[in-house]
């Protein structure tokens, strides 16, 4: 009978887990299978675009200019008004960024400026895009006489960028270990040198991570381009030209039916665009990745 209890007793001590360990197999198999979807979504969007774009991708469509209001030619100053519009804002909002991440972090303490500050930045990233637009607009355009130009899109864009290089140079910056900076105290460097020359080298993949996150907004974005830098079809000359973004001339063509196969090659190349940038940022950070791991 004692036996019996034993095993009686053994085998109310091994149900319970039987359940969990089929909840844990359920568990890991729902995260398998949204993996799996999400890497599914993202492989038939790009895809179904590629598909249908990737043949007008040839060096007349690349480098030529567009004609009948984009029904035919090219995309080229289109390809020229993205890329000078997005380093211009990558310009202005990254130092401002980066600065506001390390005063937070380094130069102040948790208060009640510091807290309107993140505050601030958090409400900036919940702002639609289209009321970016309309300020960059009634602002930049109207009130400063800027109009449709490179530097309204480009100041537009970097407000919109701030709240993600803000955030993420922040969380950076938190993460580099503390017995770096101690280290640099103790051996006589300052605040400043300290910052510039231990924590940024450290806290610089995140830094490049988030600027890159903020680019790929700058780059897909539409409405608040539209308002702000225009959409002239002609090469920029300057920063007060207007010029029409890969996602303005894409939107603009579908849009008004003006030419279905050149939006969809448009769309290819903005793809294609994005991915080579992306590719280019996990490079970066390899590289200095593994320098600070002690490669070369």
């Amino acid at each position: 009978m004692a036996r019996d209890a034993g095993r009686g007793e053994s085998h109310g001590r091994g149900a319970p887990g039987r359940p969990k360990k089929r909840s844990g197999v359920l568990g890991v198999a729902l995260v398998r299978a949204s993996a799996a979807l999400a890497v599914a979504i993202l492989v038939f969007i790009v895809g179904y675009i590629m598909l249908r774009g990737a043949r007008l991708m040839t060096p007349r469509f690349l480098f030529g200019s567009p004609e009948k209001m984009g029904r035919e030619g090219g995309i080229f100053p289109s390809i020229v008004g993205t890329v000078v519009l997005t380093l211009s804002s990558v310009a202005v909002a990254a130092p401002l960024g980066i600065g506001t991440a390390i005063f937070l972090t380094e130069y102040t303490r948790e208060g009640l400026f510091s807290r309107i500050v993140r505050f601030g930045t958090e409400s900036l990233a919940g702002i639609p895009s289209i009321i970016f637009g309309l300020f960059g607009f009634l602002f930049f355009v109207i009130r400063l006489g800027m109009g449709w130009s490179i530097l309204s899109g480009s100041l537009t864009l970097a407000a919109m960028m701030l709240p993600t290089i803000v955030r993420t140079s922040e969380e950076a910056l938190r993460s580099v270990p503390d017995i770096y900076k101690e280290t640099a105290y103790a051996l006589g460097a300052s605040r400043w040198q300290t910052v510039t020359s231990v924590v940024l080298p450290a806290a610089m993949p995140g830094i490049i991570t988030g600027v890159i996150l903020a680019m790929g907004r700058a780059i897909g974005e539409t409405a608040a381009v539209i308002f702000t830098a225009g959409s002239s079809l002609r090469l920029p000359k300057s920063i007060f030209d207007s010029v029409r973004t890969l996602p303005v001339h894409f939107y603009i063509l579908a849009r008004e039916g003006i030419s279905f196969e050149n939006a969809y090659g448009t769309a290819a190349v903005l793809i294609t665009a994005v991915l080579l940038v992306n590719l280019a940022a996990y490079y970066v950070l390899y590289r200095v990745s593994k320098r600070r791991a002690g490669g070369i």
